[in-house]
């Protein structure tokens, strides 16, 4: 299945006219930064001389940057502590030039912070602060009721699990039942433990190990990836199901077909946030009406971007089309 170039520049233009949703787990990255050059005397650890620190936007939050980067318009929907790290994530948001009108708070749980504490550029330490339990009924008819009444001005909703307790199966079931009735484009990145979650969505978009968990197998080569994909479509039902491979690339399955798509990669220094810009451009590419293939070529691409930088990093537009036309533009049967 091959692409012209000229055609994914196209599906690329109509980015800036599109609107999304984007329902998740927000999450704070911290990074604390600095040198060791002495073990503690209190215990058998480094001690780490900081000099810098740095707040990132993670999880939902960072997947909203990407397509605020690729040209859409874009509103959150999650969950905030009433706490400094709340505020200080939200302040983010917002600078980002990201919607929050449908992001709610609530003085029951922490906000989720992710703290890593790096010397010698390595990291010696991660401290999280959150809460896993599911939202509470009250809470998940409260977020139900604000998507609803906003539903019509979104071209596509993006479910961006971490496992911090947003999304749980009741929320998902009521937000696919809204999309459908709603006829909007509905994808999820998935977590692992939750994939029985998620019946019936527009497309998936799991690593290989999420994959395997969800079809409850385990591979031992790359031909057996179709055999994988087909249980997940077969138990799941997803229109599309786009398996991501690291280095591998990716495989697309729809339509009772499968595509290999070879990994657009030049260089690798860190996989750090690269599902959130997969689920980003595939997901903004379908919002424009464009087939499952063209997507996942453009997302490709795309990731192939982001593994090059440090840290849970976006794209831009113009990178998307600079390596597409640099390196052409297809997907592999």
């Amino acid at each position: 299945m091959k692409s012209k170039k000229q055609d994914l520049s196209k599906i690329i233009s109509k980015f800036k006219n599109k609107n999304v949703l984007v329902v998740g787990d927000l999450i704070l990255d911290h990074y604390i930064l600095g040198k060791v050059d002495r073990i503690s005397p209190e215990a058998p650890v480094p001690v780490v001389w900081a000099n810098k620190e740095d707040f990132v936007c993670g999880g939902a939050a960072n997947v909203g940057l990407n397509l605020v980067s690729l040209g859409a318009k874009v509103s959150l929907c999650g969950i905030l502590g009433k706490d400094h790290f709340g505020k200080v994530l939200l302040d983010h948001i917002t600078k980002g030039g990201i919607d929050t009108a449908l992001v709610i708070k609530d003085k029951s749980r922490p906000t989720t912070i992710k703290t890593r504490i790096l010397a010698n550029h390595q990291q010696v330490v991660r401290v999280d602060w959150e809460s896993v339990e599911f939202l509470t009924y009250r809470m998940n008819k409260a977020i139900l009721e604000k998507v609803e009444k906003t539903i019509d001005n979104f071209d596509a909703v993006i479910i961006e699990d971490y496992g911090k307790g947003m999304i749980n199966p009741s929320l998902v079931g009521d937000l696919v039942s809204l999309c459908k009735k709603k006829k909007k484009i509905i994808t999820v990145d998935p977590k692992e433990e939750h994939l029985d979650y998620y019946e019936n969505v527009t497309a998936l978009t799991p690593n290989l190990k999420e994959a395997e968990v969800a079809a409850n197998m385990k591979i031992r080569n790359k031909d057996q990836l179709p055999l994988l994909g087909e249980l997940i479509v077969e138990k799941l039902k997803p229109k599309a199901l786009l398996i991501t491979l690291g280095e591998e690339g990716m495989m697309l399955f729809e339509d009772g077909r499968h595509h290999t798509i070879p990994t657009a990669a030049l260089e690798v220094f860190d996989v750090s946030g690269a599902g959130d810009t997969v689920i980003a451009a595939f997901t903004l590419a379908l919002a424009t009406g464009a087939a499952f293939i063209d997507s996942a070529i453009i997302a490709n691409f795309a990731a192939g971007i982001v593994v090059g930088k440090l840290g849970a990093a976006t794209i831009s537009k113009k990178e998307l089309l600079k390596i597409i036309n640099k390196t052409g533009a297809s997907g592999k049967d």
